[in-house]
């Protein structure tokens, strides 16, 4: 049984790199690199969660566990990953931005849609908006981020309005590469909470998929998707937002928890590769 588990857990692995090597290798990154940064994973996370009785871990351990010499340990305990936390404020402070232009009464015209905002001055601006969505990020830089990424224009030199309901950004490569980073880690770590054999309460994760399906579906399905998930997505949205105490300071409460629902959708040509198997 033992023999079988790691086998599956082999192969899952191997799904799992397959598509985020070729992002590694469009994007330059050499296989040495990558298993520096595997490796110092490897450090670490059996040093923060394989302690015995909340011993600090020795480097003789970790060594053992993860199958790595002590040299290695040693020096992967110094391995620095970089900080991604100036991409990470940039994504979140643009999305907040949108989600209460769509949802905010203050900032909504009369059919309760977007409003036409001035850039700048008292009351219904983008300025305000921004104040009241990103603190005291300067309003400017935020248009500039919503406009490369074609979610907002300006119909003039003095108005901005949204044309896009969510914001993702579209020519900043270093940005889709921050957010391959948070999505498919939140995914992993929802697979691995709901793979513990505690009884702990599972997490919802399902996905809806079809494996003969015509070319001819698959616009629809598209459109199809967009839709139901941006619907779903913004009535979460509109609900999380009133428990958040950046966005209401009055919800209260303790503790601090980031939680939310991602959707995502695929989709591929019919491989017989996997009915082999």
């Amino acid at each position: 049984m033992e023999k079988h588990k790691s086998q599956i857990l082999v192969a899952a692995v191997a799904r799992i790199l397959k598509p985020l090597v070729r992002i590694l290798l469009r994007n330059g990154m050499s296989y040495k690199t990558f298993a520096d940064i595997a490796r110092s994973q490897f450090v670490e996370v059996a040093r923060k969660e394989s302690g015995i009785g909340g011993r600090k871990q020795s480097v003789s351990r970790i060594a053992v566990i993860t199958g790595l010499t002590r040299k290695e340990v040693s020096r992967l305990s110094k391995f620095s990953v970089p900080n991604d936390k100036e991409k990470s404020d940039r994504y979140h402070r643009a999305s907040r931005v949108v989600s209460g232009w769509r949802r905010d009464n203050a900032f909504l015209d009369a059919s309760r849609r977007p409003a036409v905002l001035a850039i700048a001055g008292p009351g219904k601006s983008f300025q305000q908006l921004v104040k009241r969505y990103s603190g005291d990020v300067p309003h400017r830089a935020v248009l500039d981020e919503l406009l490369n990424a074609g979610v907002v224009a300006c119909p003039d030199e003095n108005r901005v309005k949204l044309i896009e309901r969510a914001y993702m950004p579209r020519g900043d490569e270093t940005m889709k590469l921050h957010i391959l980073g948070i999505d498919t880690s939140h995914l992993i770590d929802t697979i691995s909470h709901n793979l513990k054999q505690d009884g702990t309460d599972p997490r919802f994760q399902r996905k809806v998929h079809y494996d003969n399906l015509p070319d001819e579906v698959l616009p629809a399905l598209r459109q199809l998707s967009v839709k139901s998930a941006q619907d779903l997505l913004e009535k979460l949205d509109g609900w999380l937002s009133s428990q958040d105490r950046d966005v209401n300071p009055e919800a209260g409460g303790s503790g601090r928890n980031t939680a939310g629902v991602g959707i995502y959708y695929f989709e591929e040509p019919h491989s017989h590769e996997d009915e082999v198997r």
